[in-house]
């Protein structure tokens, strides 16, 4: 009985060429690891220890790349100050770990969902369920990317841990047209996604535990990279104070409970004052912070905020007079 197999998943070499990926094996990130041959001989113990002897490896990787990622912080900073966004595209793995650094930017420094965006092969629903597929086509790329009409305003950074995924490819690409500032976060040296980009941040981690397992080391890397791209933007745009996060959005009890916290330590205050300032302030960390700091009442606080687009050291500092 012949077995079916569907059209999608079909091999074509034909295809895979025109992707640029038919060489995929010779990858770094598809080599086969000699730290775990015999792997699956191995103890829990001994499983673990080689996932962990690999995992180190990682950060060193990211460091070498650190001019690079330095760039992309400022120019996604830069984006945002006037207006434009960051997007984030991806897919597969990479593509998850782009969504929640995005997702989490809200909630950690108040930004609106417009502000950091991400795009996944295959919709929000690849999120939990796998449509690898999406992620070999360059028209899906272009067509996802051009729903967000990206400006010259917008910084656009695409993630593949291989550097050749066509659908990111092609995004990449597309952004770069119109004008936007593009990077790429890969984990192999000298890819398609590499050219397309402005900037290329490249952490090369090495052949993965379970080779071509790129959820491994390669997303391990993407995620440290995405932490420090997001951190390190709403730092410059002031919305972190020396080291406290003084921009959370207080929706629940643990948010709130870190707002008093960070109100505290910031202006060497005991809880119950903490608590008075913060309901005065309309219950924002940053308005309490500028009333604390410098002494103003609310509506000052607030003013001072807005002449610094949110920069609360610069609010702080404000020797503005009004009028």
């Amino acid at each position: 009985m012949a077995t079916m197999t569907h059209p999608q998943t079909e091999l074509k070499s034909s295809n895979h060429k025109n992707n640029g990926i038919s060489n995929l094996h010779e990858l770094m990130t598809e080599s086969p690891n000699d730290a775990s041959q015999g792997f699956d001989t191995k103890s829990a113990l001994e499983i673990a220890r080689i996932i962990n002897h690999e995992d180190a490896k990682v950060a060193a990787a990211v460091k070498k790349a650190l001019p690079e990622i330095a760039q992309v912080i400022d120019s996604v900073a830069r984006s945002l100050r006037e207006g434009g966004r960051l997007i984030y595209i991806g897919a597969g793995s990479s593509g998850r770990i782009a969504s929640l650094d995005a997702c989490e930017c809200p909630p950690y420094f108040s930004t609106s969902p417009q502000s950091v965006q991400y795009i996944m092969a295959g919709g929000p629903k690849a999120l939990a369920s796998p449509v690898e597929v999406n992620e070999d086509s360059e028209e899906l790329g272009q067509r996802d990317i051009a729903r967000r009409r990206p400006t010259r305003k917008d910084m656009i950074v695409g993630l593949s841990a291989s550097g050749r995924t066509p659908y990111v490819v092609a995004a990449v690409a597309y952004a770069r047209a119109r004008g936007a500032k593009t990077a790429c976060i890969t984990c192999n040296c000298n890819t398609p996604l590499a050219s397309a980009a402005d900037i290329a941040i490249v952490a090369d981690v090495g052949p993965e535990v379970i080779s071509g397992s790129t959820r491994m080391k390669a997303a391990t890397a993407q995620k440290m990279i995405t932490n420090m791209i997001t951190t390190g933007a709403m730092t410059r745009l002031g919305y972190v104070y020396e080291n406290l996060m003084v921009n959370v959005h207080m929706q629940n009890s643990k948010l709130v409970e870190r707002g008093i916290g960070i109100l505290m330590r910031a202006c060497h205050i005991n809880r119950e004052k903490a608590v008075d300032v913060i309901k005065s302030a309309g219950r924002s960390v940053p308005v309490a912070l500028v009333m604390l700091k410098a002494s103003v009442d609310k509506p000052e606080a607030v003013r001072r905020l807005a002449r610094s687009d949110g920069n609360v050291r610069l609010a702080i500092e404000d020797t503005t007079m009004d009028l």
